[in-house]
């Protein structure tokens, strides 16, 4: 096998996570690494913040709680982490459109890509923005996390054409309860073929998604307090991987070049 053909089969599986030609599985695998990372940043956040970034439930109704109690500062930390996490999902949005007009094969992968950098700037100096104050009233870190939830959930969105989040599994757990209950009005009625084959196939994407969200929180804390910030550099590196050979991918097809054979 020739060198470009090595190249070629170690690098399909990582461009076919960013392609805007997308697959079940391609959306599945996105979705449950990402998962992933959201629940180590949100629970390893937790560990360090103790505030979970990626909850806005909890912040818009922090907003009218700190409006009846006129505390500002409660106020405007609401506003911050809302504000931070709609620009996150803006900035994806921004991106992804921007590659469909410049007809990219890769379009989800500048989003990766932007997300690995935050984290790894995250890594290395989050000490820092720990200590820098914002005028919303909460460190730096909140909103750069905030920021971060934002923009992967739009990503996994648009991925998925809205069938996946990867940020809260609120709404997974009200699938997950939905199909079961599908199940047992079925049963009652005599269960098809077609239908045991969707549940299985629901309760492996929403069911998938909820353990890897819990097993990304697991590793989170253990990270963030045996070693600290440096704990998300791995993830900055696993997500790099995804997007950057995607991104050398497109600009080499830009220039009219051939991938595999320069």
């Amino acid at each position: 096998m020739s060198l470009s053909s090595r190249l070629r089969v170690l690098s399909s599986p990582w461009l076919a996570l960013t392609s805007r030609h997308r697959s079940a599985s391609a959306d599945l695998a996105l979705g449950l690494w990402l998962a992933f990372v959201a629940g180590a940043i949100n629970a390893g956040g937790f560990r360090v913040l103790h505030v979970y970034t990626s909850h806005m439930s909890g912040f818009a109704s922090q907003l009218p709680y700190a409006w009846v109690v006129q505390d500002v500062r409660l106020m405007l930390s609401a506003v911050g982490a809302l504000g931070a996490f709609v620009l996150g999902a803006m900035t994806a949005t921004v991106q992804i459109q921007w590659a469909r007009r410049l007809h990219l094969q890769h379009i989800y992968a500048l989003p990766l890509f932007l997300e690995a950098w935050v984290l790894l700037a995250f890594g290395l100096v989050g000490a820092l923005t720990l200590r820098l104050q914002t005028p919303f009233g909460v460190p730096l870190t909140v909103l750069l996390l905030a920021f971060l939830m934002g923009l992967q959930n739009a990503l996994t969105t648009k991925a998925s054409r809205k069938h996946v989040r990867s940020t809260h599994m609120t709404g997974h757990l009200t699938d997950i309860g939905i199909e079961w209950g599908r199940l047992l009005r079925r049963r009652t009625r005599g269960l098809q073929a077609e239908h045991r084959r969707l549940f299985a196939e629901r309760m492996k994407l929403y069911g998938g998604l909820v353990l890897a969200f819990i097993g990304g929180g697991y590793v989170g804390v253990l990270g963030f307090g045996r070693l600290g910030f440096v704990s998300v550099l791995p993830l900055a590196s696993v997500l790099g991987l995804m997007s950057v050979p995607a991104l050398a991918f497109d600009v080499w097809r830009r220039r009219g070049m051939d991938p595999w054979h320069g």
